[in-house]
C-alpha cells in the first residue's frame, strides 16, 4: 500500500520532477542496506527519495525518467540525493539502464556471506506466506523455478516475482552481478562494502562511503540496527555445509574480481 501511494505521489509531482539522484545503494538484498538507507538519509547534506525501494530501473522502468524524477526533490547546491533498491545488483539489466540514466552517478554495494544472506532470504520468504518450502527443498527448487520465470524475459510480471522471492543462491553468487556492472559503469564510481565489516566498525565503513561520495564528515546520533526482518534459527548443518561448498568457487571469482583476501573462507 505504501508503495502504491508513493507511485501515484510521483506521478503529481511529475509535472514539476525533481533533480535525477547522485548516488544509489544498489545492494544486495538482507546484507544490511536499510540500516545504510538510514544513516545516509541523516546526514545533512543528503536528500532521500521519497522512500526506499524506488525500483525503476528493475519494476519500473516502463514508467519513464519524467516518473522517476518525481521520487527526487528540485537539486539544490551543497546537497545530494539518493534511493536504495538491493534488486538492482541483480536484476539482469539495472546496470545497463542505470549507466544510460546517470552517467555521472555512484553506486554503492553491500556483500554479506552468501550462506548467510541466502537463509536470511528465506527467512525473509518465509515471513509472508510466499515459501511454502524447507531450505533444502527451496535450494534445490531455486534452477527450475527461475528457469520458469525467465521464459518470458527478466521484466515479465513473473520474473520479477520470482527472481525476487525464491534467488537464494543466485543472489550470493557476486562476482557474475559485479562484473555485469563493471560492464557498464567504471570501476571508480562503484563502492563495494562487505557487510560483516559494516556490521562490525559502521562508524569506520560509513566514513569510508562519505569519502567515496565526496560527503563531509558526520556521524548519525547512533549506528541502531534497522531491518524489515527479524531473523531467527539456523539452517539444518548439513544444508548450511553444501551451499558453503558451493560457493567456495564464486567467493574465490569475487576476491580476485576486487582484489580481497578470500572474503568467507569455508
Amino acid at each position: 500500500m505504501r508503495r502504491a501511494v508513493r507511485s501515484t505521489r510521483a506521478w503529481a509531482r511529475a509535472v514539476a520532477p525533481g533533480a535525477l539522484p547522485d548516488f544509489l545503494i544498489i545492494g544486495g538484498q538482507r546484507c544490511g542496506t536499510t540500516s545504510l538507507h538510514h544513516y545516509l538519509a541523516e546526514h545533512p547534506q543528503v536528500r532521500p527519495a521519497s522512500g526506499k525501494e524506488i525500483q525503476f530501473f528493475s519494476i519500473h522502468y516502463g514508467r519513464g525518467e519524467r516518473w522517476y524524477r518525481g521520487h527526487f526533490p528540485a537539486s539544490m547546491a551543497g546537497r545530494q540525493s539518493f534511493e536504495a533498491s538491493p534488486y538492482y545488483l541483480f536484476h539482469p539489466r539495472a546496470a545497463e539502464r542505470a549507466a544510460v540514466t546517470l552517467p555521472q552517478a555512484r553506486f554503492i554495494a553491500l556483500l554479506r556471506d552468501p550462506v548467510e544472506r541466502a537463509y536470511s532470504h528465506y527467512l525473509h520468504t518465509r515471513s509472508y506466506g510466499a515459501e511454502p518450502l524447507s531450505f533444502g527443498d527451496a535450494l534445490a527448487a531455486e534452477h527450475d523455478r527461475l528457469a520458469w520465470a525467465l521464459r518470458a524475459g527478466p521484466d515479465s510480471r513473473a520474473a520479477h516475482a520470482v527472481l525476487r522471492r525464491f534467488s537464494y543462491a543466485a543472489r550470493g553468487r557476486y562476482a557474475e552481478q559485479l562484473e555485469r556492472w563493471f560492464r557498464h559503469v567504471p570501476r571508480s564510481r562503484i563502492h563495494v562494502v562487505r557487510s560483516e565489516d559494516f556490521y562490525a566498525d559502521p562508524a569506520t565503513t560509513y566514513a569510508e562511503i562519505l569519502r567515496f561520495l565526496d560527503l563531509e564528515p558526520y556521524l548519525p546520533p547512533r549506528f541502531a540496527q534497522h531491518t524489515r526482518r527479524v531473523e531467527w534459527g539456523a539452517p539444518p548443518r548439513e544444508v548450511r555445509d553444501s551451499l558453503r561448498a558451493y560457493f567456495v568457487p564464486h567467493n574465490a571469482r569475487l576476491a580476485e574480481l576486487l582484489g580481497w583476501p578470500d572474503p568467507w573462507p569455508a
